[in-house]
């Protein structure tokens, strides 16, 4: 049986889905895009800020399920633009301390016309 897991620290499903599901001991997160919970807007002008928020959203899903940062044991990232791969690290870094096994492609679109999209795989504390 799995739990899903659903936040207001986070923005809510644009479509139908859980922001997060909890199966046994693992969490496995939605992709993220930069959208501010508050107003639902995309929030952020470049990689770096949209990054931010992106890994902001993430800590609230992460913390709803019983889990966070140093857990992540995958990650799979989306980049409208590869040419934002090394800015995207610059901010992905400080919060992936514990450099989870990740995946990072270049996609034509992202929902919302985001720069950056993640999901993660983590344990539960």
């Amino acid at each position: 049986m799995n739990t899903k897991i659903k936040t207001e620290k986070a923005p809510n499903a644009i479509g139908p889905y859980s922001q997060a599901v909890v199966l046994n001991n693992l969490v496995f997160t939605s992709g993220q895009i930069a959208l501010n919970p508050e107003t639902g807007s995309l929030e952020g002008e470049n990689i770096k800020e949209q990054t931010h928020r992106v890994c902001k959203n993430l800590k609230a899903v992460l913390e709803a399920s019983g889990s966070g940062f140093k857990n992540v044991v995958k990650t799979t990232c989306f980049l409208k633009d590869m040419n934002d791969f090394a800015d995207f690290n610059s901010v992905y870094g400080e919060y992936f301390t514990e450099k989870p096994a990740r995946s990072c492609v270049a996609v034509k679109d992202l929902p919302k016309g985001a720069l950056v999209e993640v999901e993660v795989i983590a344990e539960k504390e």
